[in-house]
C-alpha cells in the first residue's frame, strides 16, 4: 500500500474523529 495513501487515510479518519469528539462535547 502506498505510504501517501496511508497518510491520506489517517488524516481523513483523524479529521472525522476530531469532529466526532467535538460533537460529544470534548
Amino acid at each position: 500500500m502506498p505510504r501517501s495513501l496511508v497518510a491520506g487515510g489517517a488524516g481523513f479518519l483523524g479529521s472525522h474523529f476530531c469532529d466526532y469528539l467535538l460533537e460529544k462535547g470534548h
